[in-house]
């Protein structure tokens, strides 16, 4: 008999009602996770571990690329950013420069902490429309 997990749980239920922005939030901070383990495992001589944690940010950073909307100008901006940030990533792996992943650390902080300021601002908007009606 399997036992269920409460924070297993919680996260698949947080995942499934979350608006895409709320997604994409999601995505900047695993990505941001991701490139602190890399730099504590780097920090430990744990190469097996530094290499998955940075092949888990380069996943989020390709997914985020894939999903970019290329309609809008400032996209290709965007995408020049993350590809920036994936090669940061490939060569502080390489390289074992910490200094490089905080370069990409900041880059998906900018993005993260504008995306955070875009959700709040919607729902700014939402809840002074809730409130006419």
């Amino acid at each position: 008999m399997a036992i269920n997990n409460p924070y297993a749980t919680y996260q698949n239920n947080s995942v499934n009602t979350s608006t895409p922005g709320e997604l994409t939030l999601m995505l900047y901070n695993g990505c941001l996770k991701f490139i602190l383990q890399a730099k504590r495992a780097m920090n430990d001589n744990n190469i097996e571990e530094k290499n998955k944690a940075v092949q888990k940010a380069q996943a989020i950073i390709s997914e985020l690329m894939l999903t970019l909307d290329k309609s809008y100008p400032v996209s290709q901006n965007m995408l020049v950013l993350y590809e920036f940030a994936n090669s940061r990533l490939v060569d502080g792996n390489i390289k074992n420069d910490s200094a490089l992943f905080d370069e990409a650390s900041a880059i998906i902080t900018e993005f993260r902490d504008t995306w955070k300021q875009v959700i709040q601002i919607n729902r700014q908007k939402q809840y002074a429309n809730v409130d006419e009606i």
